[in-house]
């Protein structure tokens, strides 16, 4: 007797769907990694330093709205970021409880020399939008059918 914890048969389709995630996941480690040897970043803090990039200064309050991180992740990130000198975190004149970041000459040697691969060139590079939303569903579809909602929030 065989102990087959699935209903019906596995779908072919399922099978394609996970060599495809694992070949995702794969990639993005070794990215992750590269990152960490080449730059002593995460790619996490490599993405917020291209963000950061986009313009001369971010106010805090505008750059916390724009992502989806938490407040202390981030604050933590920034941090580590100013920590190696690659952005200032300011205060601002007019209201001493305003922060306003920047990157220096500094972080920008480091995007220089930072891969062109990840979730962060989709800023970077025209996409058909249409191409853009299916993956961002696709992503979002991801989540749900890993039933990964708990963790993802």
């Amino acid at each position: 007797m065989t102990h087959n914890k699935f209903v019906n048969e596995p779908q072919p389709e399922a099978v394609d769907a996970i060599r495809a995630w694992y070949r995702l996941q794969r990639a993005t480690q070794a990215l992750g990694a590269h990152i960490r040897s080449q730059l002593g970043l995460t790619g996490e803090q490599l993405a917020l330093l291209r963000i950061i990039g986009e313009r001369d200064a971010w106010p805090l309050a505008q750059l916390r709205s724009r992502l989806d991180m938490h407040p202390a992740t981030l604050g933590q990130s920034l941090a580590r970021l100013e920590e190696r000198g690659l952005v200032d975190v300011s205060v601002d004149t007019s209201d001493r409880r305003r922060r306003t970041i920047a990157l220096r000459a500094e972080g920008l040697a480091v995007l220089s020399q930072a891969p062109h691969a990840g979730p962060g060139t989709l800023r970077a590079q025209r996409h058909e939008p249409e191409r853009l939303r299916r993956l961002a569903d696709a992503f979002d579809d991801a989540v749900v059918l890993f039933g990964l909602e708990e963790c993802a929030s």
